[in-house]
């Protein structure tokens, strides 16, 4: 009796985390039952104080997620669409509000769900032949992952307008260009730089990872002396941390400190 393959896979590296959506045969693409996975696994990861960074990354070498499963939305009532959206926000939100800071790994195609679900990562690490975008007009639909509003607050309102109203795909070099991704590798590079980026942030202070993650966050929503003073909060917060005495004593004494997550 054969068994449906996993199509969220976890490889655990000390305290990173890498998350990787396996269905290679349809690019990666984005039905409901794999976006139920990916927040199943998510919450677990975010249950799990060992997890200090995690990367997202997609299965073979074609696709981070190529979009939304259109065959499967074809079909779809507007009640339906509404529940698929509604699941992709969750998505999202998770990604935002998870303890450990998340890394998009994008190799070729990243567009519509693809591209709105590396936009709700951390930060975007490309391969030299990943492929952005939003192409949702051409189908007759509007990103609904959240593309219009996280892609405005990346690259700003008018580039993100131009993206959406177009359904231009653009690759790596512009998406570095206008800000959407942060670095570019070469293309057999990219889950090694990610990896390495993620262990740096796993040697640091955990506790102090996390709040800058939430502080920006909650930041860009608020006016400045409000997130400032949100800030000042955090910060001091962590002066009753057993990993702020270690930081703090490690420094002076010159050595590398050990870090808890307490």
């Amino acid at each position: 009796m054969s068994t449906a393959p996993e199509t969220v896979l976890v490889a655990r590296e000390g305290a990173v985390a890498t998350i990787t959506l396996n269905r290679p045969d349809k690019l990666n693409a984005l039905n409901l039952a794999l976006v139920q996975e990916l927040l199943r696994v998510l919450m677990e990861l975010d249950r799990d104080p060992s997890v200090w960074c995690a990367i997202l990354t997609g299965a073979g070498d074609k696709a981070f997620v190529a979009g939304a499963d259109i065959a499967a939305m074809s079909t779809m009532s507007p009640t339906e669409a509404l529940n698929f959206a509604h699941h992709g926000h969750s998505l999202g939100a998770k990604l935002e509000s998870a303890h450990f800071p998340v890394i998009a790994a994008v190799s070729g195609f990243a567009l519509g769900g693809g591209c709105e679900l590396a936009l709700a990562c951390d930060f975007i690490y490309a391969s030299d032949k990943a492929k952005l975008g939003q192409p949702e007009v051409n189908l007759g639909v509007i990103p609904g992952f959240g593309g219009t509003q996280r892609l405005a607050r990346r690259v700003g309102i008018a580039r993100a307008r131009e993206l959406c109203f177009t359904g231009d795909m653009i690759d790596a070099a512009e998406a570095l260009r206008i800000g959407l991704v942060n670095a570019v590798f070469p293309h057999a590079e990219v889950l090694a730089k990610a990896k390495e980026t993620a262990a740096k942030i796993a040697s640091k202070g955990p506790l102090a990872i996390f709040e800058c993650k939430r502080v920006i966050a909650r930041g860009a929503d608020v006016s400045l002396p409000v997130a400032c003073e949100l800030e000042a909060q955090a910060f001091s917060v962590l002066f009753g941390s057993a990993d702020q005495r270690e930081g703090m004593k490690a420094f002076l004494e010159k050595r590398k400190a050990t870090f808890e997550g307490k």
